[in-house]
């Protein structure tokens, strides 16, 4: 469990961490269960963090994540989004999923998705799974691998 104590340091870690970047930085740490720690980050100009796809992201994320695991004692798994990033993506994400599915309810024809990472793909089939209409499988290869939306 992760005490309130290390939830301050934690916090103040990443603020060092951030100040780095950008001094104005805004840094919020919320704990989100026994283990899962969510950094929220507000930013003047989130593109520098963000870069092509979340690509800058989920490296600055590693590298956050083990500046903080390096001073606690606790394995915890950490979680950065920087103005919003990742809610939105995923909120886009769940949009687009459901407006596939529909029209594959609709036309009876399968639907490929663009290529997507891992974690893009599991937004898709987690928000299409309690559909009786459709289903859903990944396919191809990494870095094209994909969801197709399937009729019922």
């Amino acid at each position: 469990m992760i005490e309130e104590s290390e939830i301050k340091k934690m916090k103040k870690i990443a603020e060092e961490f951030f100040s780095k970047i950008d001094p104005e930085i805004k840094v919020d740490l919320e704990k989100e269960n026994e283990r899962d720690i969510k950094v929220n980050v507000e930013m003047e100009n989130p593109q520098v963090l963000i870069g092509e796809n979340g690509k800058t992201l989920k490296g600055t994320e590693r590298l956050l994540r083990l500046a903080l695991i390096n001073n606690i004692e606790q394995r915890i798994y950490v979680s950065l989004d920087i103005n919003n990033y990742k809610r939105k993506k995923r909120e886009y994400l769940e949009q687009k999923a459901r407006e596939a599915a529909d029209e594959v309810s609709l036309t009876g024809v399968e639907k490929r998705m663009p290529a997507l990472p891992a974690a893009e793909r599991r937004i898709i089939h987690i928000e299409l799974e309690s559909r009786k209409d459709v289903t859903t499988e990944s396919e191809g290869d990494p870095p094209e691998r994909h969801v197709v939306i399937k009729p019922l």
